[in-house]
């Protein structure tokens, strides 16, 4: 217990740095560019930064599991952290080089031949933030989630502020008469904006993460790097399979959609709705940020495998409460997105309940990693982007995005059953299984009847979902008495502290 509380703990410091940062930037930004830009660029938005997200699993090739995999293995952390940011940098530096020689065919490969610009800025943006992804994991890795939130939450404001300053104050002082030079302000630029200001933010962040820097050294040992990338290469494979489910979609929905003149409309109320759902996602991402470094931490203590199923089970009724907390209470995150932009909120508990199963998963992924049998991750997540693209290709002509999301949820759903399966054989874990799934099928359960008995006076449905809220929490600590005194126990430790 006293594991899972520290845990605990950290994951609320790590939220600091990664949900928090992330609720700003998703979520802030998010209610601003759906209501200054038109639907179809912000569908522009979701797409690049899909197509963002997988290049940057490539170029940063696993190595930010690697090295924290073996600065705790091997004797010299610092050798290990040169060798895996030197590789980073190496990849980053050819990533560039391929991209400035090819930018006018990238960008009419993905029908962006007006706007090669955006190609170039993009391609910046993913060199910059592969290269801090070590340096950062050097700070969660020596258990400094204070430094980790600061710089994470700076980076976030320093791109807010910026953004907001292209797309709202400079058009705002242009529209009452003032005058802003050329060459600072060009309203052609547009959406362009959103990258260069993504840019600008990457590019401090280096800099404020030299003091992490001053631990490189120029030094190669062949057995070493040998070994890391044994490790990392199948985590490559992973990364892009959960890419290409995570993000994948709105790519190809561009592609799919029967109407090629609203595809990039649909693009961005998709992702508009989609980031509402965006909070179970965040959660589980904090989470993760806390759960890698202290599964390898705990797995030589001898009671390991039942902290890590504590830790499911509280993992879990976590995500439900989040799930429900969202789902019921629609009608004030739809308020998120702008008015023009709700048409696709229909998706939003399917989502949910898909990266409930994806939170899961990575619980589950306990096994691969401490027995260093990655290569068995990259076979589900490969699994799990073969269902994400042949569900795509099958809904989108028919369904649209709903297409999408009911193949996110399928994907996950697939994942973690196959993941507790073969992880069952090999390291055998005492999940609560039955009781994790009733309480999973009691959410799904409120949330329909949520659903169904839909009054039509706000503060009825407010009241009802209030309701049906209030008897899932007292359910839940109805049947798990020691959770309740556990918190409770802890709580009061606090407060006498």
């Amino acid at each position: 217990m006293n594991q899972v509380k520290k845990l605990a703990g950290q994951t609320l410091i790590y939220g600091l740095g990664s949900i928090l940062p992330r609720v700003l930037n998703y979520l802030l930004l998010t209610f601003f560019y759906t209501r200054v830009l038109e639907v179809d660029k912000f569908g522009v938005l979701s797409e690049l930064y899909a197509e963002i997200a997988i290049m940057l699993v490539i170029i940063e090739f696993g190595m930010e599991s690697g090295y924290f995999r073996f600065a705790r293995k091997e004797n010299d952390p610092r050798k290990v952290f040169s060798h895996t940011l030197g590789f980073v940098l190496i990849m980053a530096v050819i990533w560039i080089v391929v991209v400035i020689l090819n930018t006018r065919e990238i960008a009419n490969l993905l029908r962006y031949s007006e706007y090669p610009e955006y190609i170039r800025w993009m391609a910046w943006i993913i060199a910059l933030d592969a290269v801090t992804m070590i340096p950062f994991a050097k700070i969660r890795q020596e258990e400094r989630p204070g430094r980790f939130a600061r710089l994470k939450l700076l980076n976030v404001f320093i791109n807010v502020v910026i953004v907001m300053t292209f797309l709202w104050i400079f058009p705002q002082i242009r529209k009452h008469g003032g005058e802003i030079p050329q060459w600072l302000y060009n309203p052609d630029i547009g959406v362009g904006y959103v990258f260069i200001s993504n840019l600008a933010a990457s590019a401090i962040m280096l800099l404020l993460l030299l003091p992490e820097l001053r631990s490189f050294r120029f030094t190669f040992d062949a057995g070493l790097m040998k070994k890391i990338l044994w490790y990392s290469a199948p985590l490559v494979i992973v990364g892009i399979a959960g890419s290409i489910n995570d993000s994948g979609d709105k790519i190809i929905l561009k592609f799919l959609y029967p109407d090629p003149e609203k595809a990039q409309e649909m693009v961005g109320e998709y992702s508009a709705s989609y980031r509402i759902a965006i909070l179970i996602t965040l959660f589980t991402q904090m989470f993760r940020y806390a759960f890698e470094p202290f599964l390898f931490k705990v797995s030589g203590d001898k009671n390991a495998t039942s902290t890590y199923a504590s830790v499911m089970k509280y993992f879990v009724l976590s995500a439900l409460v989040i799930f429900l907390g969202t789902t019921l209470y629609i009608d004030g995150f739809q308020l998120l997105v702008g008015e023009k932009a709700r048409g696709g909120l229909v998706i939003v508990p399917i989502v949910m309940m898909g990266y409930l199963f994806l939170g899961i998963y990575y619980n589950l992924s306990v096994w691969y990693k401490i027995k260093d049998l990655t290569r068995y991750a990259a076979i589900m997540a490969c699994t799990g982007a073969a269902v994400t693209l042949a569900l795509n290709i099958l809904l989108i002509p028919r369904y649209g995005y709903l297409g999408s999301a009911v193949a996110t949820l399928a994907c996950y759903l697939v994942m973690m059953v196959v993941s507790y399966l073969w992880g069952h054989r090999v390291y055998p874990v005492p999940y609560e299984i039955g009781r994790m799934i009733l309480w999973i099928v009691a959410a799904i359960i409120i949330y329909s009847i949520s659903a169904v008995i839909r009054p039509d006076g706000l503060w009825l449905r407010l009241a009802l979902n209030t309701l049906l809220m209030g008897l899932f929490v007292a359910l839940v600590a109805f049947r798990e008495k020691a959770l309740v005194r556990s918190l409770l126990n802890s709580v009061k430790e606090k407060m006498h502290k």
